[in-house]
């Protein structure tokens, strides 16, 4: 199981997110509060993945909507190591900012490799993708989804873990035009009815939009005026912090939060 984490704002320093909350993914690595059964330690690899800079006045998306909080592709740092044993992280994460962020931190399932390129968030283009959770049965009871992809993209996975192979099936949905939400909804549904009781809370973004689903493991979002942080627990005692009950799909812009059902989960 993970702990991961998706921003959209203002430009923010990344040690706000990543370091300096009470609760933050640091601490969450190694005390996490709402694991829900999926281990106490998040040690097996980190990753962050920014927006380096923002669009044009004006300047949108494919496809309309909200502007983009980060033009281009996002920039990755990933390690196989404790996030609290990266000597360069503290650097880094004060000296970078972002409007458009999204950071995990893994605990390995047995039998899985710990390698940085099994650690989220994942990426293509613009997108940026994590999970939360575990596949049942895996890798068998999947293998039939897996047969549906192009063989080029299970010969270049990152890693053979689960949390891969459902970026390979959600970034495919993406591929053949599908937005962000039914990309994942899609994915979650799909693998539910062949790997049931799977723990499936997959975190994307473009850099505009977040899309969460709840399934299986906690999720909470904070929202303000010009802001949304979606996390899988609350990183601070604010009270305006909501838990998203199981079941849902969250879609997240800083113009407003939308919960819907999550066919299938």
């Amino acid at each position: 199981m993970c702990r991961h984490l998706a921003y959209l704002g203002p430009p923010v320093a990344l040690r706000t997110l990543l370091l300096d909350p009470p609760y933050s993914l640091l601490r969450q690595s190694w005390a996490p509060r709402d694991m829900r059964g999926g281990g106490t330690v998040n040690a097996d690899g980190f990753g962050v993945g920014w927006y380096p800079r923002d669009p044009a006045p004006g300047q949108r998306r494919d496809g309309g909507g909200e502007p983009a909080r980060g033009g281009g592709t996002p920039v990755r740092y990933r390690r196989d190591t404790p996030i609290w044993s990266d000597p360069t992280l503290p650097e880094l994460a004060a000296a970078t900012s972002s409007g458009a962020v999204l950071a995990a931190v893994r605990s390995a399932t047995v039998g899985m490799p710990v390698v940085a390129t099994a650690a989220a968030p994942f990426a293509d283009g613009r997108w940026l993708f994590s999970h939360n959770g575990v596949v049942r049965g895996w890798p068998d009871s999947v293998a039939g989804l897996a047969a549906e992809l192009p063989v080029r993209d299970l010969l270049t996975l990152d890693a053979p873990t689960d949390s891969a192979l459902l970026w390979a099936l959600v970034r495919h949905r993406l591929r053949a035009g599908a937005e962000l939400a039914d990309a994942v909804a899609g994915t979650v549904a799909a693998v539910t009815g062949v790997a049931p009781g799977s723990r499936l809370n997959l975190l994307l973004t473009d850099g505009s939009t977040v899309v969460a689903s709840v399934a299986g493991h906690a999720l909470s979002v904070l929202a303000t005026a010009d802001s949304v942080l979606v996390a899988s627990e609350p990183c601070d005692d604010d009270p305006a912090w909501r838990p998203v009950p199981d079941g849902r799909l969250v879609v997240a812009t800083t113009s407003g939060v939308r919960l819907s059902a999550l066919v299938g989960a």
